[in-house]
């Protein structure tokens, strides 16, 4: 027979889904799936902040932002979003997490990761400004709350998606995340 020890890191290491366990939003723990989904060993990954998986530093404050009050609430936070893997393949991802802490949900929270059938073109059609752009408006996000969000002006966020609209030669932001999936 074996203990409930066992059976929970066995279950965690074979589970066919990429989970990773966060403290302090530095990878505490994951499993072969995750480290395959993002192109790492696991050894790589262990220690390292899990800023390395988001396309910026930007995207990564955004989501934390937009994450926590939801977790301190006791609640899943769930998402769709764009992810780097390892060599800055753009990827996205369906994202749940649960804080296992609900008062400080950035002590520890438990992450799974599923992969979408659908990318962008490439990485290289996107600047690093766009990428976030495009992740925001992808969450849903208007212009005018992407520019609050990402601190910049609306204005500037119309120049950045009209810039996207004209690159791949589409007339609407669902068009636009239309052509990027």
């Amino acid at each position: 027979m074996t203990s409930d020890t066992t059976i929970a890191t066995t279950g965690f290491e074979g589970a066919p889904v990429a989970l990773c366990v966060t403290r302090q939003r530095v990878i505490a723990g994951c499993n072969p799936a995750f480290a395959d989904l993002f192109g790492y060993r696991q050894d790589e990954m262990l220690g390292q902040s899990i800023a390395m998986l988001y396309p910026s530093l930007q995207e990564f404050r955004s989501i934390g932002q937009r994450g926590y009050p939801r977790m301190r609430k006791g609640k899943r936070y769930e998402d769709e979003r764009l992810m780097q893997r390892k060599g800055g393949e753009l990827i996205w991802c369906r994202v749940s997490g649960l804080s296992t802490h609900a008062d400080a949900p950035a002590l520890e929270a438990v992450w799974s990761f599923e992969r979408m059938p659908h990318a962008p073109r490439s990485a290289d059609l996107l600047t690093p400004r766009e990428r976030e752009v495009v992740a925001q408006l992808a969450s849903g996000l208007t212009s005018k709350e992407t520019a609050k969000a990402m601190g910049l002006s609306p204005r500037t966020v119309e120049m950045h998606r009209a810039r996207l609209l004209k690159k791949f030669g589409v007339r609407t932001t669902v068009q636009l995340l239309a052509q990027m999936v």
